[in-house]
């Protein structure tokens, strides 16, 4: 419980945070300068000052218009309000046209004059979740080649999986493999075998068009491709677009049995998946599909369609 002397504490000595006061029906008593200068500067002012405005029922009106937010907000106010609570915290996106912001929003209840009312504070933490989200994103890049690394794909692959079976569209998976490339850096070191992969890495990332397509470092010198509602012919136009792009590298690999050039073999396995089935089975069968490439000759991708178990 917040006593009168720590409330204006905070009020004299925040800048930053947004502060209102409501009593237990949700009547607005109180707004700080911060809070009436950011509702002006994003125009969502109510009324002046906002005099007789109850923050319930804004929270209740944005809710029914399918703000997240409001609804959470109204939620948990209720319940600390009525069911005595400590104090709630929640926190939420509040993207502008020009920016993405987010603000964490803390209440708690606070005595005056013998009567309690909810002290709201809303603080930006904007620079915390831009950093959160720029770890994230560098925890999803595999670190040599800069494309989507095994987690992102492990869980791209369950989603597009699940909305194909839910939709029963085909998914079709490529497991791209390149060829004699120990030979690389048995020759040339292994920082030029790093090079070649990155090279690869970005041909293969640059025929990616869709957002139910992704590709990724399945690891070591093997990638993998998802292509999402995609038929085994449509999706071997692209294979073998890939194929083209790296003998157009003309990485050298002299020792190749094959010829002296770095090339790539590929299986591809297309599936109409149904709910619960094994979609492991997709990625084996993939797997299969590109030692058959191999045994054929590689430089090459070799494509079937497969049915759920």
């Amino acid at each position: 419980m917040i006593n009168t002397h720590e409330f204006l504490s905070i009020t004299i000595n925040s800048l930053t945070e947004h502060i209102v006061v409501i009593d237990s029906t949700g009547l607005i008593r109180f707004i700080n300068r911060s809070w009436l200068d950011f509702a002006h500067d994003n125009s969502c002012l109510t009324k002046p000052d906002w005099e007789d405005v109850n923050y319930l029922t804004v929270c209740d009106a944005a809710a029914a218009s399918g703000d997240t937010f409001g609804l959470n907000a109204s939620t948990g106010l209720r319940k600390l309000i009525h069911e005595k609570r400590d104090s709630f915290v929640l926190e939420y996106p509040c993207h502008s046209p020009e920016e993405k912001r987010w603000f964490m929003m803390t209440a708690k209840p606070m005595l005056f004059q013998s009567e309690t009312f909810f002290l709201v504070t809303h603080h930006d933490v904007t620079a915390r979740k831009m950093a959160e989200e720029a770890i994230e994103a560098l925890s999803r890049i595999d670190g040599l080649t800069k494309i989507a690394n095994r987690r992102t794909f492990d869980e791209f692959f369950d989603g597009e999986w699940s909305r194909c079976a839910r939709q029963q569209l085909p998914i079709t998976l490529a497991m791209i493999d390149v060829d004699y490339f120990k030979l690389v850096n048995d020759k040339y070191g292994h920082h030029i075998g790093d090079e070649c992969l990155v090279k690869i890495a970005a041909a293969l990332d640059s025929l990616k068009k869709r957002p139910g397509d992704l590709c990724a470092r399945y690891g070591g010198e093997e990638f993998i491709y998802v292509f999402g509602n995609t038929s085994s012919e449509n999706a071997l136009v692209v294979i073998d677009k890939l194929i083209s792009a790296v003998h157009a590298l003309g990485i050298p690999n002299l020792d190749s049995p094959i010829g002296p050039i770095v090339t790539v073999s590929a299986g591809l396995a297309t599936i109409i998946p149904k709910i619960g089935a094994n979609k492991e089975a997709l990625i084996e069968s993939a797997d299969l599909l590109l030692y058959e490439a191999k045994r054929r000759g590689r430089n090459q991708a070799v494509s079937s369609i497969i049915f759920p178990t």
